[in-house]
C-alpha cells in the first residue's frame, strides 16, 4: 500500500469475517484528513444512508470530545444519535460506537454495537494516510457477516467522498 492513491478507486480494503479495513491516501495535512472527516459529515456522507433520507437531512454531525455523540439532524429539528466517541484525539486518532444495527434500527446498547477507528497518519506535510477500521461486527449477532459485507461497498462510498471533500480547493 505504498503507492500513491489519490483517486476513489484508490480506496484499498481488507475483510476479515468480523472487520473491515479500508485506507487511503488523502493529498491534505493531517490536521484537514480529520477536520473534513469530523467537521464536514454532512459534505461527504452518502444522505441516502441517513434516517432522514436526501430531501430531509438538516445536518450530520460530530460533538468533538471522548463521550460526544455522531448524530443526525433531519427535518423539524428531530435528532437521532447514532455512535458515541471513546477517543478523540486530533488529528491522530478517532474511535467510536456505530449504533446501528443490520437493519437499520438504533442499538441503544453500546455493547451490541460495532466500532470504527480512524488513523490519520502523516506521510509527508501535504499526504495523510487514512485507515479505517470498522470491528466487532460479531456484536450484531447473527446477521453480522451480511452487515459486514454491506457495509464493505458502503464505506468504499463514504470514503471516495470523503476523499473528494478533503482534498483542498485551488
Amino acid at each position: 500500500m505504498g503507492q500513491e492513491m489519490t483517486e476513489p478507486a484508490d480506496v484499498r480494503q481488507d475483510v476479515a469475517r468480523y472487520s473491515l479495513r479500508s485506507s487511503l491516501l488523502v493529498p491534505a495535512s493531517a490536521e484537514r484528513a480529520f477536520a473534513v472527516f469530523t467537521g464536514a459529515l454532512t459534505d461527504w456522507w452518502v444522505r441516502e444512508y441517513t434516517w432522514s433520507g436526501p430531501a430531509a437531512l438538516a445536518k450530520l454531525g460530530v460533538e468533538p470530545r471522548a463521550g460526544g455523540m455522531l448524530y443526525e439532524i433531519g427535518p423539524y429539528g428531530f435528532r437521532s444519535d447514532w455512535g458515541r466517541v471513546l477517543t478523540w484525539d486530533p488529528p491522530r486518532r478517532l474511535v467510536f460506537t456505530w449504533q446501528i444495527g443490520p437493519d437499520r434500527v438504533p442499538v441503544p446498547d453500546p455493547a451490541q454495537a460495532s466500532e470504527v477507528e480512524v488513523l490519520f497518519l502523516p506521510e509527508g506535510p501535504e499526504r495523510t494516510r487514512v485507515e479505517v477500521e470498522h470491528r466487532h461486527f460479531d456484536r450484531h449477532g447473527e446477521a453480522a457477516e451480511g452487515y459486514r459485507q454491506a457495509l464493505t461497498a458502503g464505506w468504499h462510498e463514504l470514503l471516495s467522498r470523503y476523499l473528494a471533500s478533503a482534498i483542498p480547493q485551488p
